[in-house]
């Protein structure tokens, strides 16, 4: 059985458990849903809306305020999560909606296609996943969203270099707020501590924060007869490839690329293949196919059992209930921490593995300008955003002045060095192709092999997979 195969379960559990707004029926209340309520902005952010209200470059008015929304999760706030200072504005200034149409995660792209081409479009779609483009562009389902927003505007023109990098045929597809960090390294420092290992954070703040330390402390903290790992998680295989800054699927002069062979890859897939050959690794294939305990990404790290665990900051951005898996938060204490992913010893950048805070307008579309208004709220309200999630992440998640630092130094990581892989956005048969080869000198059980042997097996399928996405590209609207 194919590695995609085996790891799906335990990835789509993953990630609706700590999906950020929650999944739910647009058809469902919250009660028969198993949904908590969201919270509305707190009054200093309300007290910003207002003063925003006004903002000359907003549009004055809408004739259409209500956009759908097509997702896995609701836009609107759900389980406890507060309400989007972007979304506020829309409500107050326009007196907007967002209406959500479900789709469950493994049915967007069918729900998508059948809507566009029965002509009953959702209005937008989200790209955080990385998986919309550039195969939603390929297949017509995203119109370019150059016709409604003017990405060389006072108000577009700093995001506009990360929307360049979403082009296709000449046209921009995704809007992109700004890029967030894919993958951070995750730790608990209770474990750090008694295991007298240096701080990771202490580490990258005096730049010695190398593969060469991270891979000492893996195996040093690593003993099986106590259960004690140096990874886990699911994504570390692209986690750590990514830190070489070269994806594996990009894309040059507006065409699909794979750099399989690029030499800055192979030098970071011998490594890895080093590591994991040190059964650092959590062996998934004897806990069918999932992470630590109940898959949930966490386990290990609030059991003091598991070293590293590199995933987004959405799975430390949460309140305490939420991230117990990973460390214990209380008011006196929180044991969790983060970092970028470790650099090349022998260069001099930390490369950030990145995702875009961004959206796909869809084909057909009813509502596009009301869209772009709503995506001008969020601009709006993005250049206040730090000091208005920090309330948040202080007042609600118990986070340390140590933690929001290193949140704003990843982020500002991610708009200095960010590496886009466009791997799973591409098609389902390069998506599944790639979940082989980014776990292929990382799988767990006995099963890695050297990234010479992965180049051998998979690059000429890749190429042409590649190329097929190139030549195919679609006029009209295709499932």
């Amino acid at each position: 059985m194919k590695l995609s195969k085996r790891l799906a379960a335990g990835i789509f559990a993953m990630t609706m458990a700590f999906s950020v707004a929650g999944c739910g029926s647009s058809d469902s209340s919250g009660e028969e849903s198993g949904e908590r309520a969201g919270l509305d902005v707190d009054p200093e952010t309300m007290e910003l809306v207002e003063q925003m209200k006004d903002d000359p470059r907003l549009p004055a008015s809408l004739d259409n305020t209500n956009i759908k929304w097509l997702a896995h999760y609701d836009a609107n706030p759900t389980n406890g999560s507060v309400k989007g200072a972007g979304l506020k504005l829309f409500e107050e200034k326009y007196g907007g909606t967002i209406e959500y149409i479900h789709a469950e995660w493994d049915d967007r792209y069918t729900k998508l296609a059948n809507l566009v081409m029965s002509q009953d479009s959702p209005d937008f779609f989200p790209a955080d996943d990385m998986d919309t483009f550039p195969k939603g562009a390929i297949k017509a389902m995203f119109q370019p969203i150059d016709d409604v927003i003017d990405l060389n505007s006072e108000l577009w023109k700093n995001s506009k270099p990360f929307c360049d990098q979403f082009m296709f045929n000449g046209k921009h597809y995704i809007a992109v707020i700004k890029p967030s960090p894919n993958f951070v390294c995750v730790y608990n420092k209770r474990t750090i501590e008694d295991n007298n290992l240096d701080d990771p954070a202490e580490l990258f703040e005096n730049d010695e924060w190398t593969w060469d330390k991270f891979y000492d402390m893996c195996v040093e903290f690593t003993n099986a007869e106590q259960e004690k790992y140096g990874l886990d998680g699911y994504w570390y295989g692209n986690a750590l490839s990514q830190t070489s800054g070269v994806p594996l699927i990009g894309l040059k002069d507006g065409k699909i690329v794979q750099n399989m062979s690029d030499p800055a890859i192979a030098k970071v897939q011998d490594w890895m293949y080093k590591l994991e050959k040190n059964d650092v690794c959590f062996d998934r294939s004897s806990n069918n196919w999932s992470t630590r305990g109940s898959g949930e990404t966490g386990d290990g790290l609030g059991s003091y059992l598991t070293l590293f665990i590199p995933t987004g900051l959405w799975a430390v951005e949460g309140d305490p209930e939420a991230v117990k898996l990973i460390g214990k938060v209380t008011e006196d204490e929180n044991e969790i921490m983060f970092v970028p992913m470790p650099r090349d010893p022998d260069g001099d950048t930390y490369y950030m593995g990145s995702r875009v805070n961004g959206y796909n307008i869809c084909t057909g579309a009813p509502n596009p300008q009301g869209v772009a208004a709503y995506l001008d709220c969020i601009q709006v309200m993005d250049e206040h955003s730090d000091e208005i999630y920090e309330r948040t992440l202080r007042d609600t998640y118990l986070w340390t002045d140590e933690m929001i630092e290193m949140r704003k130094t990843c982020y500002d990581l991610c708009a200095q060095n960010p590496v886009f892989d466009f791997q799973n956005g591409v098609s389902p048969e390069l998506d599944a192709a790639m979940m082989d080869v980014s776990q292929y000198t990382m799988i767990t059980g006995g099963g890695a092999k050297t990234w010479t042997e992965c180049v051998g097996e998979y690059e000429k399928k890749v190429q042409w997979l590649c190329d097929q996405a190139n030549q195919n590209v679609a006029t009209e609207p295709t499932k």
